[in-house]
């Protein structure tokens, strides 16, 4: 019996995410990552792709191809909640579902041929996250994940593409070497080197010559040009972790900045583990010296999902990790060892105004984004611009509470 894997990837996701909290952006270049002069473009809209933008880049060259572009910040909230979204939808409907990334997906379908149609059912899917969600999606079905996603590049923008099986190396054949996943840069240079620049060059080569080239990758490539791949769809489980890092455009020694910029952090990550039915049991900060060297320090607490717990613990551990004294270029606060359950109230230390508040907190970050209200110690220098595309208050201040238990 063949396979039937079923590839599918959200079209540009943070700007289609961007475009329906501001329609406004529907049409026209948008560029999502990074603002400062070291940030990188996290996507880009077809509109700006056509000046040559596309991620990965410096923030600093898209600005050169495409200025007249909208340039934002970003929400990993927002795109997070998108993501969980679809992924519900899809485990709802799919026998196995891997999560390859946080818009990017595979779904095992063999033996679904029987009842009615792999492709009818993976169009109907498609259909059904469009009208669910409003993000374009786009897939491609075939017998294995590497053809399939080569079948999804090839459909998108917002479509789908089927790659019957047997006509794998006919599909593949005529296309660039740099579509096969695994080949970046440096490997497609070596190609070009040696005037190999379509699959189907690759598909006549011998495998022993591509060994001797690429040493062990070089089966696997070779493989994949053929259309063969075997590897198995990795069911998808609920992280363990989430995470948080900030870059900054200038490497700094200010304490009351990097303690801000903690602070915001892990007042965030805490409401995305009340948001998730999350409480963590392990806290985690990372410096990343002006050298590169990285340093982190982690703690096991009891679980917890409160702001008021997880704060000043964040912050003591920041002060115990920076020592060096030198210029940092990099924080980040990571909370793992995540189970299932509610913020409960500890009788010997909170009161039902403390839940209460966080209720009434969340219900607003809910309804108008996780930097709608925040306390006033994350309002320094340190914390992300709020405001910007899509924000509800239009560029209005967010609501500051300066609350006891900081």
């Amino acid at each position: 019996m063949n396979r039937n894997i079923l590839h599918l990837d959200l079209d540009t996701f943070f700007v289609s995410c961007e475009r329906l909290a501001d329609s406004s952006l529907v049409g026209k270049p948008v560029i999502v990552g990074g603002t400062g002069d070291r940030g990188v473009v996290s996507a880009a809209s077809y509109e700006s792709r056509k000046f040559g933008v596309h991620s990965g880049m410096p923030m600093k060259m898209a600005r050169q191809l495409c200025p007249q572009a909208t340039y934002i910040r970003g929400n990993a909230g927002i795109y997070t909640k998108y993501s969980k979204t679809v992924t519900e939808i899809l485990q709802e409907q799919v026998p196995v579902l891997e999560k390859a990334s946080v818009d990017e997906f595979y779904a095992d379908l063999t033996g679904m041929d029987r009842f009615f149609g792999c492709y009818k059912f993976a169009k109907e899917l498609r259909s059904k996250v469009i009208k669910e969600t409003g993000l374009p999606i786009s897939f491609g079905l075939s017998v294995n994940k590497t053809v399939s996603k080569v079948a999804t590049n090839e459909a998108k923008p917002n479509n789908q593409l089927k790659v019957d099986a047997g006509f794998e190396k006919i599909f593949l054949e005529p296309l660039s070497i740099k579509k096969i996943p695994m080949v970046g840069e440096k490997t497609f240079r070596t190609f070009c080197n040696l005037g190999v620049k379509h699959i189907g060059l690759v598909q006549q080569m011998p495998v022993e010559m591509m060994v001797s080239v690429f040493g062990k990758n070089g089966r696997m490539i070779w493989e994949r040009a053929n259309g063969i791949d075997r590897s198995p769809i990795i069911e998808y489980h609920e992280r363990k972790s989430i995470s948080s890092e900030r870059t900054y455009g200038q490497d700094t020694t200010d304490v009351v900045k990097l303690r801000t910029t903690i602070h915001a952090m892990a007042e965030n990550l805490a409401f995305q583990l009340r948001q998730g039915n999350k409480l963590t049991s392990c806290i985690a900060v990372k410096v990343r010296y002006s050298d590169f060297q990285t340093y982190s320090k982690q703690l096991k607490i009891p679980y917890t999902a409160a702001d008021h717990n997880l704060i000043p613990a964040v912050l003591e551990l920041f002060d115990k990790l920076y020592n060096r004294r030198l210029l940092i270029r990099l924080v980040g606060v990571r909370f793992s060892g995540l189970t299932e359950g509610h913020y409960q109230i500890d009788l010997f230390e909170n009161t039902n105004r403390t839940v209460n508040l966080y209720k009434a907190m969340d219900a607003i970050r809910k309804r108008y984004g996780d930097r709608s209200v925040m306390r006033a110690a994350t309002m320094g220098e340190g914390s992300r611009t709020i405001g910007g595309q899509g924000n509800p208050f239009n560029g209005q201040p967010p609501i500051v509470l300066a609350h006891r238990h900081q």
